[in-house]
């Protein structure tokens, strides 16, 4: 089968050519149908993150056909599609896993990281950590529904759900325009930070249901009750404490940030809060998944065939794409 395999040296990914894998007793084969590219396989390919395996496939937004299935694999049926996300076993003994917080498992292992992931004709996953694709939502659709609406929702949902009134969204790509729907779909007034001069993606979130859309060098026009960071530079942090209300509360929702300044203690005071998000759980995906049959989410989408993995990661690194980057074999 194709491959795309990571060379983190010179941060790019070489087409190989591997045996399709074997499904072990629980695991199942999919056929890749489309893979969502994710700011997460550019921080692994470029080396922001440490490395788990030398000349990984990664790709962990995978849409796939079932091919076949292990011994003991009963959950899905031959012929069935489903989405493989990030998170791809956990150890289900430690203290995090029994306090139904699998996502800070320290034997976690991660698709696209540990092992190869949907940059690829095939893939191998758990069945256990598999879900079926929501109705309406076709092959490409449906691929950034599986980290970056994952991550989008559970980071609004850490900074209060649908109850803060009026909340901020910084870094407008994949994520934010999943996650703004979602919010414009509560009530909520959704104030959107893109890159300074990006009127285009201004202009695209305000599409989506933002209320004000503006550059990150700007200030909105009313103090927010809630913040959601996405994009990952380390000087937004105090930029997003600076406008958010006492009692309120910034989530920063990515894997890898730069380093954030130092700051003035004012800005966490006032009983501000600042948190981060971790990898994601099952459970995440099956109420954002519940959530997807009552509000419909367009997810806007770039398709590059597989062979063009580098041209779509150099689209995300420059900032160009709007919504998100699909690969598909």
């Amino acid at each position: 089968m194709l491959a795309m395999q990571a060379d983190t040296a010179a941060h790019r990914l070489v087409p190989v050519h591997k045996p399709v894998p074997f499904a072990g007793d629980g695991d199942v084969l999919v056929r890749v149908l489309a893979c969502g590219v994710c700011r997460t396989d550019l921080h692994i390919i470029d080396g922001d993150l440490p490395p788990h395996r030398e000349r990984v496939v990664p790709g962990h937004e995978i849409v796939g056909e079932v091919i076949a299935c292990g011994s003991a694999a009963t959950r899905f049926s031959i012929g069935q599609r489903i989405g493989v996300p990030w998170l791809g076993s956990v150890c289900g003994r430690c203290a995090f896993c029994r306090m139904q917080r699998e996502n800070l498992c320290d034997a976690a292992v991660f698709t696209g990281y540990d092992r190869d992931g949907g940059y690829a004709e095939y893939a191998v996953a758990d069945e256990r950590f598999c879900f079926a694709i929501p109705d309406g939502y076709d092959n490409v659709q449906a691929a950034p529904l599986l980290c970056a609406g994952l991550i989008g929702y559970r980071t609004w949902r850490k900074a209060g759900g649908s109850t803060p009134k009026r909340i901020g969204i910084w870094g407008f790509g994949a994520a934010a325009h999943i996650v703004c729907q979602i919010a414009a779909a509560h009530g909520q007034e959704v104030f959107a930070f893109t890159r300074a001069g990006d009127t285009k993606g201004q202009e695209f979130a305000r599409s989506l249901g933002a209320v004000w859309a503006g550059g990150s060098d700007a200030p909105p026009p009313e103090i927010l009750d809630a913040q959601l960071i996405f994009a990952p530079d380390g000087a937004l942090v105090p930029l997003a404490l600076g406008s958010v209300r006492k009692g309120g509360i910034v989530v920063c929702g990515g894997i890898h940030m730069s380093a954030i300044p130092a700051m003035d203690y004012s800005l966490l005071w006032g009983e501000r809060q600042l948190q981060s998000v971790a990898n994601l759980t099952r459970t995440d995906a099956e109420e954002f998944f519940a959530v997807l049959q009552i509000i419909r989410v367009a997810t806007n989408v770039q398709v590059f065939p597989l062979t063009q993995a580098n041209e779509a990661l150099q689209a995300l690194r420059s900032g160009t794409l709007e919504g998100a980057a699909v690969l598909v074999p």
